[in-house]
């Protein structure tokens, strides 16, 4: 198959876990990039603005990816579904796909922007922000509500790439979001003293431009295909298997957000500074997490690239390798960060108060994320698979169960710093669901229908 072929990757072909490895490194990086302007973002406004805005940045998080979850889903079906349409070398499927998701993408945007706007003041309310971040936290929504389109829409592209197992062009469009949002965060808050509407503004002025941008490289490397946004080609038959692979994704993220809304909600009851030490925290914690998510990435397009091509023993080779893979990274990531949590958590605040709190979180979550490390990519493979359904069930019991309940439960008991043990708490019944579909093999007769274009 022709479609960009120097940029992609057979994975159907070749020893799997270099393979994954090599497809990996560029979404690392990638990865990367994402997470060093989000932790610019804490910087600046940790260091120039204060405390109460570093808090109110973090608690907008979890509203924003909530409205992003749906989108998620349609880019992880995307991706899916591409990834197989490549493995059986089916070249027209792939153009049409590709029309199909972006009509979707384009006809829901507005709608889901307007919402955005509407909803902003009443989940910070809802989630008991304190009243002295209230505001704060409001300006960084609207704002980057208002400007959304280009954050889903990079994830959209990135999508649509990984599928044709291309991982480095979506580098180059976060490499470009990067600097924009760096440049512009320095200059909006440091010179125009823009405060935290200066840190959202460059945040959607950079992900807007990196769209874009995507689209422009996108249409002039790729000869088979291009992306047309406004053309809106949606062929019913190939959205219902996006949605029918994405969907269950969608949902899983959705109620992740939900479930994140409802912890923040717990985090903030403790307090302004408790609050952002678990935002600088979390911010070291996705950092390091960042080689087991790209790795578990690469394991979604690696599965789904040889399911489309038959080859089931291949599929299960490369899943073990990625485990042991993720297994061992996770673990020196884990003993590298945790011992010198004080000396990272120094980079967003000198508050003591806030170093604290943020420890508190890298001792008990990152010392246990292996567990993470295991749960991801079985997911993933999974998914990969078309076996979207379990890794759904996985999330939500693992959340609602367990991770959840424990929290409070663990926080009134035990007190405050205890609510993060019901993390690992979470992970152990995530990996007892996914690893047992696994093992026992039905996910292998999804696979057989996956490959069927509905």
């Amino acid at each position: 198959m022709s479609v960009g072929r120097e940029k992609t990757i057979d994975m159907t072909r070749g020893e799997p876990l270099g393979l994954i490895v090599r497809f990996s490194l560029p979404l690392l990086v990638g990865n990367a990039f994402q997470q060093l302007y989000n932790m610019v973002d804490s910087w600046v406004v940790g260091k120039f603005v204060g405390t109460t805005a570093l808090a109110a940045v973090g608690i907008a998080f979890p509203v924003v990816f909530l409205l992003s979850s749906l989108f998620i889903g349609l880019s992880i079906g995307a991706s899916v579904m591409i990834a197989q349409f490549i493995g059986s070398e089916d070249k027209d499927a792939v153009r049409r796909g590709v029309n199909t998701v972006y009509g979707a993408f384009m006809v829901s945007i507005v709608p889901l922007t307007i919402f955005g706007l509407v909803i902003a003041g009443p989940m910070l309310r809802l989630i008991q922000v304190p009243e002295n971040v209230y505001a704060q936290a409001h300006i960084y929504l609207l704002v980057v509500f208002a400007g959304i389109i280009g954050s889903l829409g990079y994830n959209i592209n990135a999508g649509i790439l990984q599928g044709l197992g291309d991982s480095r062009t979506p580098l180059l469009f976060l490499a470009v979001a990067c600097v924009i949002n760096i440049v512009l965060d320095l200059v909006f808050v440091l010179v125009l003293h823009w405060d935290v509407f200066g840190v959202a503004f460059a945040t959607i002025i950079a992900q807007i431009s990196s769209w874009l941008f995507g689209i422009r490289y996108v249409n002039r490397k790729y000869h088979d295909f291009s992306i047309q946004p406004f053309r809106l080609a949606v062929e019913k038959r190939l959205l219902r298997r996006v949605l029918r692979l994405g969907v269950p994704s969608g949902i899983q993220q959705c109620q992740l957000a939900v479930a994140i809304l409802v912890l923040q909600a717990l985090i903030n009851s403790f307090g302004e500074q408790f609050a952002a030490g678990f935002s600088a925290a979390n911010k070291i914690d996705t950092f390091a997490f960042m080689p087991i998510d790209s790795f578990a990435l690469a394991v979604t397009t690696y599965v789904g690239q040889n399911v489309g091509a038959g080859q089931m023993d291949r599929v299960k080779n490369g899943v073990r390798k990625a485990l042991v893979l993720c297994i061992v990274v996770c673990a020196v990531m884990s003993a590298l960060v945790v011992p010198n949590g004080a000396l990272f958590l120094s980079i967003f605040s000198s508050d003591p108060a806030v170093i604290q709190a943020g420890q508190a979180y890298l001792v008990r979550v990152l010392s246990t994320m292996v567990l993470l490390a295991i749960m991801y990519p079985l997911n993933n493979a999974l998914r990969g698979a078309g076996a979207v359904v379990t890794p759904m069930v996985s999330n939500i019991v693992a959340l609602w169960a367990a991770r959840v309940p424990a929290a409070y439960l663990l926080a009134q008991f035990y007190g405050k710093e205890a609510r993060y043990w019901s993390d690992p708490i979470g992970w152990v019944l995530g990996i007892l669901i996914s690893g047992t579909v696994y093992l026992r093999g039905r996910w292998k007769r999804v696979c057989t229908a996956a490959r069927i274009t509905e």
